[in-house]
């Protein structure tokens, strides 16, 4: 099994990124919130789970060791395949997917994209106690790129639309989604009393479950 790698971005797409390890790039499937911590030209880690099938070899990427080990545990359950994994990560961080399986909130995990209330039901059931609790994972240290990153570097609205088509929501739709995060994002810096420049640079993985979290109460 490839645990992790380490080396140089040298592109980033909606559906993954490329990084050079040892003169070879290696195409990684990833959620848009790691794709929102990696940045072209510059050095990264990604945690990494290889999923072999008879005609492919795909890599995916975490932004960390806990959540590539709920990626791989995501997939015992009857129905769920690295996919569907996938897009159940960009919906939830790790712990609030595990907070979801333990109190038994179906609806939440409705909001994933490909998954009925029969599915959530079912996943509910085979994961109850098996995610474990939340904080009890141990995630590893973000990659270098996200570290290293100037403020404002990452252009989190691109990558959060992105990462909504890429989950199959309408490109119309997301733009709705994005101007109404950016909206609370906005009343929420004036109500602080931070004034619009607190709410430039959000974090685009939280964005992008904000945005999730308004197309579902669609």
């Amino acid at each position: 099994m490839i645990s992790h790698l380490a080396g140089t971005v040298t592109a980033v797409a909606p559906e993954g990124a490329v990084i050079e390890v040892g003169g070879v790039g290696l195409l990684v499937q990833c959620t848009p919130g790691t794709l929102a911590t990696l940045r072209p030209g510059e050095r990264a880690r990604v945690a990494t789970s290889l999923v072999v099938r008879e005609d492919a070899l795909t890599l995916f990427g975490f932004a960390t060791d806990d959540e590539r080990d709920v990626f791989v545990l995501l997939q015992t359950a009857s129905g769920v395949g690295p996919r569907l994994a996938l897009a159940m990560l960009a919906v939830f961080a790790p712990d609030a997917l595990r907070r979801a399986v333990l109190s038994e909130d179906v609806a939440a995990l409705t909001r994933v994209p490909g998954i009925g209330r029969k599915g959530a039901q079912r996943i509910v059931l085979e994961l109850a106690g098996r995610l474990g609790a939340p904080g009890s994972g141990s995630p590893g240290e973000p990659g270098p790129g996200a570290a290293s990153r100037p403020a404002g570097a990452a252009p989190w609205r691109e990558q959060v639309r992105a990462g909504l088509v890429n989950l199959g929501w309408q490109a119309r739709d997301a733009d709705q989604a994005i101007a109404a995060v950016e909206t609370d994002l906005a009343d929420a810096a004036a109500a602080d009393g931070d004034g619009p420049a607190a709410a430039k640079d959000p974090d685009a993985a939280a964005m992008l479950r904000a945005a999730l979290r308004k197309l579902s109460r669609a």
